[in-house]
């Protein structure tokens, strides 16, 4: 459980690969299923890119906020 907590990219990027893999090598799948696959992945893409920011907002010194700091960037 800890290694799925700290690499979900990693998970999330051979659960693409082996989606791929499987959809090229298995052309007989019904598409159905396959587009049912693809939506299901795309999903966890969108909680994997949360867990992802959850662990950079995590590091990130207190007090301090990215949007802030784009916003500054562009007024000066």
């Amino acid at each position: 459980m800890h290694f799925i907590r700290t690499h979900p990219a990693r998970i999330y990027a051979v659960a693409v690969a082996a989606l791929a893999l499987v959809a090229h090598f298995v052309p007989e799948l019904p598409s159905a299923l396959v587009l049912g696959l693809v939506a299901a992945v795309l999903g966890t893409g969108e909680a994997v890119q949360r867990a992802e920011d959850r662990k950079t907002a995590d590091t990130a010194p207190a007090g301090e906020d990215e949007r802030q700091d784009d916003e500054q960037a562009t007024t000066e």
